[in-house]
């Protein structure tokens, strides 16, 4: 009989490193590349296991050779790229690595339930304080990361422009744009002549004040 792999862990099959994820199906394993995107997820019928084929087994990292010395400088880079690099394969979140907040638990919940709706509707309302705008821009960023979206627009009061704003670059590293009577001039003027753009399309991330629109 085929040994299921544990959820969560890493396997080897098909000559590549996969991370094991939930499946709804107990003969079906659901793997998502360890380097690679959601994209290329794809599921392994374990019964084919005893044919030979899509075996999955435990994946193994050789020990480090002697061999294998360099510099310090190259070994440093090698070693940093290849941190970022699985960073985004194997986190169930490809965003918290470049967010400078610590979320609290009941923040991830608007998160969770995002990514299960297909197209994503939500309204988020709660108390003042218990932090609504880092639950909704946790989303965008996880969206953003996971390369499901590659541009939004902040709708809101004029007087919470600059707030909106300076949570986006302090927190998220994500430098938006402040749209208002005041600021469109500049923007538009900032955008190449000759081209179709509005300041909507030429900027990926913008912060509307409604009472421009």
């Amino acid at each position: 009989m085929t040994t299921v792999p544990e959820l969560g862990s890493i396997v080897r099959c098909r000559d590549r490193e996969w991370v094991v994820l939930s499946s709804p199906e107990p003969e079906v394993v659901l793997l998502r590349p360890l380097a690679g995107s959601d994209q290329e997820t794809c599921g392994v019928y374990l019964p084919l296991a005893q044919f030979g084929y899509d075996h999955c087994v435990p994946a193994v990292f050789p020990v480090p050779s002697p061999d294998d010395f360099g510099d310090a400088i190259g070994t440093t880079l090698l070693y940093d790229a290849a941190r970022l690099l699985l960073r985004e394969g194997a986190a169930p979140f490809r965003s918290l690595g470049k967010i400078t907040v610590r979320p609290r638990s009941y923040q991830f919940v608007p998160l969770l339930m995002a990514l299960r709706l297909e197209p994503i509707r939500m309204l988020i309302a709660d108390d003042v304080g218990v932090g609504k705008t880092v639950e909704a821009l946790l989303i965008a960023r996880e969206l953003i990361d996971r390369k499901e979206i590659s541009r939004f627009c902040i709708l809101c009061p004029p007087y919470l422009c600059d707030q909106w704003k300076k949570e986006l670059s302090e927190k998220f590293h994500l430098n938006a744009v402040v749209i208002r009577a005041g600021t469109v001039g500049k923007l538009e003027r900032e955008i190449p002549a000759g081209g179709t753009h509005s300041v909507f399309s030429y900027y990926p991330f913008v912060i509307a004040s409604i009472d421009y629109v």
